[in-house]
């Protein structure tokens, strides 16, 4: 039996932040065996996706649009059809009777607070789990490096969540950072919360061809949205210090640059590309731009302070690149097998101390592709599976 998978958010926009990766990927990997639904505004009712919509899911071009969109049309037949009341499902396609409804409910967004007063809706159409996927609680560990809204939108999230079932948490980090704002709020009757990572699109098995590794000059890449959290600022702090005492490398960002967050990296990145610094920063890219551009890299740096999971790590040693990055909460998680030069801090100092080793320590850089190329990881199939498989196993909170 399918379960209906809330795409609300992503089927709306053509970004592909994080969040937006994971949706598209486990509709992906869920396949005939989800009922893709949204909660249309307009008609103040959640209903199937529309073909427009689903050409959000399949998009392959990158875009600097972070929000939904709703095209004028759209929101005409939103309105028309609330206002006309019941039509022939031929002309208005609505969800299945209760009695045909999926078995059970997913949601992978973090949903808006309007989402979260329709869930009830949504909720009465199935007799099955519901489970909400957990990112992570950096808006309460990091309110100076996140976004305003969403640091005031946050707590009642969470309480929003105890409606569910089951929290699938993207890492054991996650997870223990919900429970324990739960505990602190002195809540006892809460859903369970599983630690169930991440998938990837796994690239064909790596070879690192010599030419990669000691490439002149060496390309460093950076894949990750240019915002606050990110710690970009730091990592560019660091490449400066190294350029300046004549190291020889490329620094290659990829990212969406946050409005409000990311404008002190976007400056610098301004700044030093004036200046003449071999730093290229392209925006956001395409999976098959991403695709090539960690095979062309020498090693990637993922500077952030803290993620829920932090998929260019793993999406690096998946394709044979070591990854500078932090040891501590999720990251720490990816390093643990492997192919990672893990940082107790990731300032501007260790970063570039981090940098200059890798550049010049030799036998370091293949140490660590070979220890990346030994590990296996699990396909967004496998996760697909494994959080299918938990949720068929829930029991029922109300």
């Amino acid at each position: 039996m399918p379960v209906f998978l809330d795409l609300t958010h992503t089927s709306h926009t053509r970004a592909c932040t994080g969040i937006q990766r994971v949706t598209r990927s486990l509709h992906t990997a869920l396949g005939a065996a989800s009922f893709p639904v949204t909660h249309d505004p307009y008609l103040r009712a959640w209903r199937p996706l529309e073909p427009w919509e689903q050409a959000n899911l399949t998009a392959t071009e990158a875009t600097e649009k972070r929000g939904a969109t709703w095209p004028f049309a759209a929101r005409v037949r939103g309105h028309t059809r609330r206002l006309l009341g019941r039509a022939p499902e031929t002309t208005w396609p609505s969800l299945p009777a209760p009695s045909d409804a999926p078995a059970g409910i997913i949601v992978p967004e973090v949903f808006s607070a309007k989402t979260a007063a329709a869930f009830p809706a949504l909720f009465a159409t199935t007799a099955g789990p519901r489970v909400a996927v957990f990112h992570d609680a950096i808006a309460l560990k990091y309110p100076e490096l996140t976004p305003t809204k969403t640091v005031a939108r946050f707590p009642s999230y969470l309480r929003e969540l105890l409606a569910f079932d089951g929290i699938a948490a993207v890492s054991e980090d996650s997870r223990d950072s919900l429970r324990d704002y739960w505990r602190w709020l002195g809540l006892t009757d809460t859903p369970p919360v599983e630690a169930i990572p991440l998938g990837l699109d796994l690239p064909s098995r790596p070879t690192i061809p010599p030419s990669t590794l000691n490439a002149e000059p060496p390309t460093l890449l950076s894949v990750g949205s240019l915002e606050g959290r990110k710690n970009h600022v730091a990592l560019l702090d660091a490449c400066e210090q190294l350029w300046s005492h004549g190291t020889r490398f490329t620094l290659h960002l990829i990212g969406l640059a946050h409005p409000e967050t990311g404008r002190d990296a976007l400056a610098r990145v301004r700044a030093l590309q004036a200046a003449g610094r071999p730093l290229r920063y392209d925006g956001p890219a395409t999976d098959a731009a991403l695709s090539a551009a960690y095979a062309g890299c020498t090693f990637t740096v993922y500077p952030s302070l803290i993620e829920g999971f932090g998929l260019p790590v793993i999406e690096s040693l998946a394709h044979g690149k070591p990854c500078i990055c932090s040891s501590r909460g999720a990251l720490g998680e990816s390093t643990r097998g492997g192919g990672c030069y893990a940082l107790d801090r990731v300032d501007a100092s260790a970063l570039a101390a981090a940098i200059f080793h890798l550049l010049t320590a030799p036998g370091e850089l293949p140490r660590l592709s070979a220890a990346a190329r030994a590990r296996t990881f699990r396909s967004w199939a496998d996760y697909a599976s494994a959080l299918t498989t938990w949720m068929n196993r829930l029991p029922l909170r109300r």
